[in-house]
């Protein structure tokens, strides 16, 4: 089979300049991460009008939900998109094809245990991180509810990234846009009620949220059976194989830790910010959710990455895999950074989306105006991670979150035993933020993607090692 007899898509992610090529495929994709992380925003806006214990609890819950969210779109998300790019790149269409039937068998799986630890271990957790009284009883109930239907997450996000690993951007946008829309009226019509609907309060967020998942799952499963895709979804000749998990999951686990590590570090902070009440923890909560809204953004110009470059490895093209994710640093750089100077300089608008007690816009405040000019390292780390993945060599990215997180935590931790001021934790998390990008990037630049670390490397020593690989 030669270039002409692939796929347009996968012969494009091969052959087009890569410039064009990503800012197409990334369009369609920032497109359906805005509008996925538009759903916490809308629910956290309206879940904001039930008080300040109703907010507090919904950020305890919500670095949980995002660790949920992560893990499944960009962690084990991303290692079913890789292993089914690198397929295609390599020209193995049976194996690229079986990998549809294993990527919802790990969602299946993933999903329950979700629910399980969620459901019988959420009070433990929601109280270890600071939750009290009326604040840990609304995260209890907002969680019992989203991990009851976690099912439906995993597979949403599992069949979204089977799609976007044949480089096909437009079909999750487009179920995930149409989603969004419906969800708007259905948040508040469920939080409040109306007419014959009664009104669930917090729990009617969470039930929004699960038929939106619902919804976008039955259109994704309808457009795989269709002749549309590429890899269509059918169970004749069903059998699963090993090889085909190793491929999936041997990307997937391990970038599972580094999306541990972004939502333990949020979690710690959380922790932290508790010592100083539920309007701390809300404010926190809720500026923290800016850095969150980055994460699909990012995710949005990483997709496209990953599939380049894991497609540009599957058929031996390093070179150009290399110079695709320095190009995409560049773009995620530009985009984090612009959002995180904008929040430093104008906190304000941003918290008062979402209530206006003042312990809260305080500490909201303080949270984005230490961090928010450090978005631009995390954006860095982030586009790297997700091109790591399409690499199939996660070994640095998972340094650099680990990393983050001992800056974060630690740190953090002897910053409010040494001056007890919540702001000087925040410092902490912004440092976090340069070590992550900074350890990450050094570790590509010095060739991490193709043997052992050397560092200083010229770029002509790491083409001419490119070359002898």
């Amino acid at each position: 089979m030669t270039t002409s007899d692939l796929d347009p898509r996968t012969r494009q992610l091969l052959e087009a300049p890569i410039v064009p090529t990503l800012l197409r495929l990334a369009a369609p994709n920032v497109v359906v991460m805005v509008a996925q992380a538009s759903v916490g925003l809308i629910e956290t806006y309206f879940v904001g009008k039930l008080g300040t214990d109703a907010l507090a609890g919904m950020a305890l819950v919500f670095p949980i939900v995002m660790l949920m969210q992560m893990t499944s779109a960009g962690a084990v998300g991303g290692g079913i998109a890789s292993a089914i790019a690198r397929a295609l790149g390599a020209k193995r269409m049976d194996d690229a094809r079986a990998l549809v039937l294993h990527a919802i068998a790990v969602a299946l799986c993933f999903g329950v245990l979700f629910s399980v630890v969620l459901l019988f271990g959420g009070r433990w957790l929601y109280a270890e991180m600071g939750g009290s009284g009326a604040s840990l009883e609304a995260a209890i109930t907002y969680s019992h509810w989203v991990f009851a239907g976690a099912v439906l997450v995993w597979l949403f996000n599992s069949l979204a990234a089977v799609i976007r690993g044949t480089g096909n951007m437009a079909v999750p946008a487009n179920v995930t846009v149409a989603g969004v829309v419906v969800l708007i009226p259905l948040s508040p019509l469920l939080i409040f009620g109306w007419g014959p609907v009664p009104a669930m309060g917090i729990a009617g967020g969470a039930m929004a949220l699960l038929l939106y998942y619902l919804l976008g799952t039955a259109a994704l499963l309808l457009y795989m059976r269709s002749k549309r895709s590429l890899l269509k979804l059918s169970f004749a000749g069903l059998q699963l194989r090993w090889p085909l998990f190793r491929d999936i999951l041997r990307v997937g686990l391990i970038s599972a830790i580094a999306t541990v590590c972004v939502n333990l570090s949020i979690g710690v902070a959380t922790a932290l910010a508790g010592q100083f009440g539920p309007g701390a923890i809300a404010g926190y909560g809720t500026a923290s959710r800016l850095e969150y809204l980055l994460v699909p953004l990012v995710f949005g110009l990483g997709a496209p990455l990953l599939a380049m470059v894991g497609t540009c490895i599957g058929a031996g093209q390093r070179e150009r895999a290399l110079r695709a994710s320095w190009i995409g640093v560049g773009m995620a750089f530009a985009l984090t950074e612009t959002i995180g100077l904008a929040a430093a300089l104008f906190p304000r608008p941003w918290l008062l989306l979402f209530g206006n007690d003042p312990a809260m816009l305080d500490a909201g405040t303080h949270y984005l105006r230490a961090v928010g000019p450090f978005y631009g390292f995390f954006g860095v780390g982030l586009v790297l991670y997700f091109a790591s993945q399409g690499a199939g060599r996660l070994y640095w990215p998972v340094m650099g979150n680990l990393a983050r997180l001992a800056v974060a935590g630690l740190g953090g931790w002897l910053a409010l035993r040494w001056s007890g001021q919540l702001s000087h934790v925040f410092v902490a998390q912004g440092v976090a933020l340069v070590v992550y990008g900074v350890i990450t990037a050094a570790a590509i630049a010095g060739g991490a993607w193709f043997g052992r670390v050397g560092w200083p490397r010229t770029p002509s020593a790491l083409m001419q090692r490119l070359q002898g690989a």
